[in-house]
C-alpha cells in the first residue's frame, strides 16, 4: 500500500493541490481523504494526531508526517522535476516550518474556502477514501 493525504477538504488550496498530485502520480501511490472526513478524523485517532493540527498530513508506512515534511514527502513520489524539492529535507523543519505556516495561516484569504469538502469525479473517486 501506499501513502495516504489528509487534506483541509474546505480550503481551495488544497483542493488544488490535491488535484495538483493526482496528475503527478500516475501509479496512484497516493489516497485522499478531507480532514473534516469520518474516515480523516479516525485516521487522526488512530495514528494519536490531534484534531487540532491544522495541517497537510501524509500518513506511511506507520509514520506520520506534517506542515512541511508531508508536504516534501510528497514530492519524492511525483513525476518530473517536483521529486527534487524533496533534496529541501536538509533544512531542519523549523526553518521549513515557517514558510508552510505562513502559508495555512492565509490560505483561505490568499485562496478562498469552499461551504463544503471538494466532491471528486468518478475518476478521481478510486484514489479517496470512504
Amino acid at each position: 500500500m501506499g501513502a495516504i493525504i489528509l487534506f483541509d477538504g474546505v480550503c481551495n488550496f488544497c483542493n488544488s493541490s490535491v488535484q495538483f498530485i493526482i496528475k503527478r502520480d500516475p501509479t496512484g501511490y497516493f489516497k485522499f481523504a478531507s480532514l473534516q472526513s469520518d474516515t480523516g478524523q479516525q485516521l487522526l485517532k488512530k495514528y494519536g494526531v490531534s484534531k487540532e493540527i491544522d495541517s497537510l498530513i501524509v500518513i506511511e508506512k506507520q509514520s506520520v508526517y506534517i506542515k512541511s515534511s508531508a508536504a516534501l514527502q510528497i514530492s519524492r513520489k511525483l513525476t518530473g522535476f517536483w521529486r527534487f524539492f524533496s533534496i529541501l529535507r536538509v533544512f531542519p523543519p523549523l526553518f521549513r516550518d515557517h514558510l508552510y505556516d505562513l502559508v495555512a495561516k492565509n490560505r483561505y484569504n490568499w485562496f478562498g474556502k469552499r461551504d463544503s469538502c471538494m466532491l471528486p469525479t468518478a475518476e478521481m473517486k478510486k484514489r479517496f477514501l470512504d
